[in-house]
């Protein structure tokens, strides 16, 4: 539930404090402009102050609101802060430091030139609390001769307990990608000039990004691509997938790994993409293939996982292209006679994703088993239900436990499936209009560790 202040302008004990008094930190109720499913417009909610500026006569906040994810921060008036009701950030603990915010304070834009980002050469990707997690992808056009650290230009590695607060704020207005304006959700680390335009522009076919309709208009006179640059190893009907090797098409991962960026919050990035492979969905139409989403896996994973990170753009989501995307995944695990898991821990929406996906799946498989000829419930173990959907053990008992599936009875945990169960299974089945068929799939597995360094 949402932390609400349903009457912010109530007697209370503290006085209002000055508006120049709010500072990086505090903690104060705000009118809630955005708007969401669980909280009407105009809905007083506590936020965090990440950063102030001067607009006019008059300051503005950009807040991130305590109880909802940070694609809802925004940039809001000192109207719509209640002043009675300011939290100051605690002191710092430790002795001989001095009074600091809970965050970094924010520069002013044009500060923003002169900070320089640390970039790690380093190929391993570090697990994040909130995320799944990809490469760094560097700026479009040559790839950058050597691994050295960018500056102005925007090439800002995302540390894991590093949390500023340049990136917690949002650095793109707006993007225009293909027959699509999209609002981003998270920062990106796109090239500082970008951050003062009103709209970014991005090549559908190659992702290359530019900072005016007329430089797209030049730029798709000379690009020939009207599809990801590499392997086309599915198609039925008008998707397909591309797979897309990181070394080989560098700077086509690299504008991927950006432009995910702006939707995916905890992501580790790294200049380096050569690890990676990744899965382009795609629609197609008399004008080409257009992206849909992708996921990405390491050609040599340590933990056997079949996706590094995974992602469906906005104006494709609740279609469905999600579970087609995981569903893709596994099937190329069933090609490597493999069972395969995401890169734990998963985002809030890769969890529910993942969840439907091995309930539908692990249910239709048992649904579908064949029964004995005494027509006796089917005997089936976790096992078999491993070694059936490359669903790997782990994720199928924690599926199984989440439904509430799993019974002790008789000295042994057996599978009970109620006719709720059965009817609720039934009716997610004949929403899926899209499914993978194993038989389009045009792709045999490479042994990476026998090919040096790719």
């Amino acid at each position: 539930m949402a932390a609400r202040e349903t009457s912010p302008k109530e007697a209370s004990s503290s006085p209002a404090i000055a508006i120049e008094c709010v500072f990086e930190g505090c903690h104060v109720p705000v009118r809630m402009s955005s708007g969401v499913d669980t909280c009407p417009v105009d809905d007083w909610n506590i936020a965090e102050v990440i950063s102030k500026r001067k607009n006019g006569y008059k300051w503005e906040f950009y807040v991130h609101y305590l109880s909802f994810n940070k694609r809802l921060d925004e940039w809001v008036s000192e109207d719509s802060l209640d002043l009675e009701k300011v939290r100051l950030p605690r002191k710092e603990s430790k002795a001989g430091l001095s009074r600091q915010t809970s965050r970094a304070a924010s520069p002013d834009v044009q500060q923003l030139d002169s900070k320089k980002s640390i970039l790690s050469s380093n190929r391993k990707r570090k697990a994040n609390g909130a995320g799944i997690e990809d490469p760094l992808c560097s700026p479009s056009g040559a790839t950058p001769p050597t691994q050295q650290p960018r500056t102005s230009s925007g090439g800002m590695s995302h540390h894991p307990h590093q949390d500023d607060a340049i990136t917690r704020m949002k650095n793109i207005e707006q993007i225009e990608l293909g027959r699509f304006r999209i609002k981003p959700w998270y920062f990106s680390p796109y090239p500082q000039e970008l951050t003062t335009e009103p709209v970014v522009y991005i090549c559908e076919f190659c992702l290359k990004y530019l900072k005016s309709l007329k430089c797209l208009q030049r730029h798709k006179t000379k690009c020939t691509i009207h599809h990801p640059p590499g392997n086309e190893i599915y198609r039925k009907d008008n998707i397909s997938f591309f797979e897309i090797d990181g070394r080989k098409n560098k700077p086509y991962a690299q504008n991927l790994c950006l432009l995910a960026k702006l939707f995916l919050d905890h992501k580790t990035l790294y200049y380096d993409t050569d690890p990676f492979l990744f899965y382009i969905m795609t629609e197609y139409d008399s004008y080409g293939f257009h992206i849909i989403g992708y996921f990405s896996k390491e050609k040599e994973s340590s933990e056997d996982y079949n996706v590094a990170c995974i992602l469906t753009l906005p104006p494709y989501q609740r279609m469905g292209y999600g579970k087609v995307l995981i569903e893709f995944s596994y099937e190329l695990s069933k090609i490597e006679n493999k069972t395969g898991s995401p890169e734990k821990p998963l985002s809030d929406l890769g969890l529910l994703s993942y969840r439907s996906y091995w309930a539908a799946t692990i249910l239709e498989l048992i649904v579908n088993f064949d029964r004995t000829q005494d027509d006796s419930p089917p005997t089936v173990t976790i096992n078999e239900i491993c070694e059936q959907t490359s669903i790997r053990k782990e994720d199928a008992v924690s599926t199984l436990q989440y439904l509430n599936l799993v019974q002790y009875y008789r000295g042994q945990y057996v599978i009970c499936l109620s006719d709720e169960a059965i009817q609720k299974h039934q009716k997610a089945i004949t929403k899926r209009k899209i499914r993978i068929d194993p038989k389009c799939i045009k792709w045999t597995p490479k042994d990476w560790s026998r090919r040096g360094k790719w």
